[in-house]
């Protein structure tokens, strides 16, 4: 199990990872805990991940000084040990190297949900859980993923991109453009981030500036987004290979103004409804605009999708797939399941199984003439 990461998610995996080692079944996995550090560095740390909330894992990365841990290194190539470690305090710097059956990538952001982590899992031919590198990158791009969508004919929200270079170069000009496109309000939200880090709701100009500015600090691409008018949060799971499942939707009731990093993470007022209060029609809809966004993006293994459900029309806006959702046994995904009748245990097996079987379909294929 890979957890942790560079991007701004780390301590949401934290949480993530301790609840997948926790209730893997020993008597059918031996897991390796495999800890990516904020500055890149991969290590088996001495002990495995055990904080149960994001909310703990942020106290503890500010107060608890790191735990001395072995170097990892996942080996780019096929065949032999997949993965090497380094004892630096041995005299001799020793190596140890074994194999991985498969890898259970539990990272949320840039560098681990975004296809880097799985390219290198493809280099490696070694079977791993979830999206591939293409799914993975277009679901991680907002901006890119919309254009798949609406290719698709499925409905997104009125949206505009602004690249941080343009920005910086002509603010009044970037501003223009959105409010004459999108009025007024508006979401702004960097384009390869998730768990809402860098997004805020723009009333008028002045709050509009102060949002794509923040935004920029987290990427290169900041996409603006038209609110959907009293908008309902509405969430369905995923999973599955080439033929996808539907959970029953649930929905997110935030404590603030919208569902951002504090109301997700650190604040307990915000409560959730499984499953979500619609009508059988509405339940339809969902589960099947689901399976389509999954299918759209060539999903694998899981995905969450969100929505928005504009309460006076009724029409139903695709948002987002989140190829990596939070994974703790309280997260959205895995209590959708468990109100489909899947337990935490069972969905861990499926998605192992599943990841299983898709590297076993790859090894089938021709890599020359």
């Amino acid at each position: 199990m890979v957890y942790g990461g560079r991007s701004g998610e780390h301590e949401v995996s934290l949480a993530s990872a301790a609840a997948v080692f926790e209730n893997l079944d020993r008597d059918r996995y031996e897991p390796v805990a495999i800890r990516i550090e904020k500055d890149g560095r991969w290590s088996l740390p001495a002990k495995p991940p055990a904080l149960a909330s994001a909310a703990e894992a942020i106290h503890a990365s500010r107060t608890q000084p790191a735990e001395p841990s072995r170097e990892a290194h996942l080996m780019a190539r096929p065949g032999g040990d997949t993965l090497l470690t380094i004892d630096r305090l041995d005299e001799r710097a020793a190596v140890t190297g074994f194999a991985l059956d498969v890898v259970f990538p539990v990272l949320h952001g840039p560098y681990g949900e975004d296809g880097t982590v799985q390219g290198l899992f493809e280099l490696a031919n070694v079977p791993y859980v979830g999206a591939g590198v293409l799914a993975s990158a277009v679901g991680m791009d907002k901006a890119v993923m919309k254009l798949v969508f609406a290719a698709r004919g499925l409905p997104v929200c009125d949206y505009e991109v602004i690249l941080k270079r343009d920005w910086q170069r002509d603010e009044r000009a970037a501003m223009q453009a959105v409010v004459h496109r999108l009025g007024f309000p508006v979401f702004v939200k960097p384009a390869n981030l998730g768990s809402s880090v860098g997004i805020s709701k723009a009333k008028h100009a002045a709050e509009l500036r102060a949002a794509i500015t923040l935004a920029a600090e987290f990427d290169r691409k900041i996409i603006v987004e038209a609110a959907v008018p009293n908008a309902r949060e509405i969430e369905c799971a995923v999973l599955g290979n080439d033929e996808p499942e539907a959970s029953i939707p649930g929905e997110i009731i935030p404590s603030r103004e919208f569902y951002d990093y504090e109301a997700k993470y650190l604040d307990a007022a915000s409560t959730t409804r499984i499953p979500a209060p619609l009508s059988e029609a509405q339940t339809r809809d969902v589960r099947a605009m689901a399976i389509a966004a999954f299918k759209a993006i060539d999903g694998a293994g899981m995905a969450r999708v969100d929505f928005l459900l504009a309460r006076d029309s009724g029409v139903l806006y695709l948002n987002e797939v989140n190829t990596i959702p939070g994974f703790t046994t309280i997260s959205m995904y895995s209590k959708m399941w468990e109100a489909t009748g899947l337990s935490y245990t069972q969905l861990l097996d499926r998605l192992i199984a599943l990841a299983i079987e898709r590297h076993a379909e790859k090894q089938q294929l021709r890599t020359s003439m």
